[in-house]
């Protein structure tokens, strides 16, 4: 684990979660790939062009931890198991079609997974492999995001068992893939490693179109990332997040209307020394920092929790000032521990190689757009520590 104090460069930690916009060239070479008309050298040209990009831009922030951008990616959910949204590189055992929807976003738009059709699963790369390409060209400490064992838990049919292959059998390997994937990312130079767990909001939705979000998971759910957790020691977890949002896919989100304590009430139970948490686009703000506060632990089996709020909306053009910023920090002092209080973005700015950003216009204006509410986090980020005097 690459040596890193959160506290040293704004008083108040402050963190991305990963992913930024892709540029436009880089989505038109990821759609090109998939159709055959360019090679696989020829996107990682494309890729390796948007990581320099993302990793300079990412620098000239002021960010004290950064990280590529996830533009060697094409989803944050399955990078482990294909190599583009297409289907392009899937795992064996997995079929492209035929398994179910992740998500249903507020537009109407749907995410699928794969489907598993035998045994044994194994993740066909980690994310170790992209984090050692781009490290070179950093100058500052960067972070690495991983999937949750939960979400690529769906990958198993709800309806039917996989013949010879329990699930029993599937999750115990997915506990010992995830934990690979954090240890080789730690193990590639990775300062912080975060979980991304934009299910957990969505597991207590009720919608018959998508039925695994009404079948009770949630506690399952968080039973597997502890099943990982529990592989690290506590001096480990310190570096360890957890990350949670309503999705942001085409300025759409899954699970915004659904009652955010569903998930809070029960998320802290989670071992992790970290949550990067979704809440600048909150309409009632109040309540999310009192749960927050009520729920967080001082000591989750040896590590004092911290709160990374985020402070920026990604799904919004608008840039949020500074002082806005501040402000929404120093409120939440009222109710989380200032010790235990950090700043991130609501989510990540795009978790898809190919993403329109409708309400932007363009990618690559959303992508001008997310370094600026990046600048605007760490400078806000540093008014408030000056403020609460951290």
């Amino acid at each position: 684990m690459a040596s890193y104090d959160p506290r040293t460069a704004t008083g108040l930690p402050t963190e991305p979660v990963g992913s930024l916009p892709r540029p436009s060239a880089l989505q038109a070479a990821y759609a090109r790939y998939d159709a055959g008309e360019i090679s696989r050298e020829e996107l990682a040209e494309q890729q390796e062009a948007a990581v320099r990009d993302s990793i300079e831009r990412f620098e000239a922030t002021g960010s004290p931890i950064i990280s590529d951008g996830e533009q060697r990616w094409s989803s944050f959910a399955t990078y482990p198991i294909t190599d583009t949204l297409g289907g392009t590189g899937l795992a064996p055992g997995l079929a492209p079609v035929g398994g179910q929807f992740f998500a249903i976003f507020a537009d109407g738009h749907g995410r699928q997974l794969p489907r598993l059709e035998r045994g044994p699963f194994r993740y066909n790369q980690y994310a170790a492999d992209a984090l050692r390409k781009s490290l070179p060209h950093a100058h500052r400490p960067m972070k690495q995001a991983v999937i949750a064992p939960s979400m690529l838990a769906l990958l198993y049919p709800l309806d039917e068992p996989v013949p010879g292959y329990t699930r029993e059998e599937f999750e115990a390997t997915l506990v010992d893939e995830c934990e690979k994937d954090i240890r080789e990312a730690f193990a590639a130079g990775a300062a912080r490693v975060s979980v991304d767990f934009t299910e957990g909001r969505l597991a207590t939705r009720e919608d018959p179109r998508n039925p695994w979000t009404g079948a009770g998971l949630l506690p399952h759910f968080i039973e597997l990332i502890n099943r990982v957790m529990a592989r690290f020691s506590a001096d480990e977890r310190r570096g360890i997040g957890v990350h949670t949002c309503p999705g942001g896919d085409r300025d759409s989100v899954h699970s915004a209307d659904v009652p955010y304590n569903n998930l809070l009430a029960t998320m802290f139970d989670i071992d992790a020394g970290y949550f990067l948490i979704q809440f600048s686009s909150e309409r009632d703000r109040d309540p999310v920092l009192e749960s927050i506060g009520r729920h967080l632990r001082s000591d989750a089996n040896g590590v004092a929790q911290m709160a990374y709020l985020g402070v920026t909306n990604p799904l919004n053009p608008r840039v949020e000032s500074p002082q806005e910023i501040a402000d929404r920090l120093i409120r939440a002092a009222d109710f989380i521990p200032r010790e235990q209080l950090g700043s991130t973005d609501d989510c990540g700015f795009s978790p898809f190689s190919i993403d329109e950003k409708p309400n932007h216009g363009s990618p690559d204006y959303a992508r001008d757009v997310a370094f600026q509410k990046i600048t605007a986090r760490v400078q806000g980020s540093r008014l408030a520590a000056e403020k609460l005097g951290l």
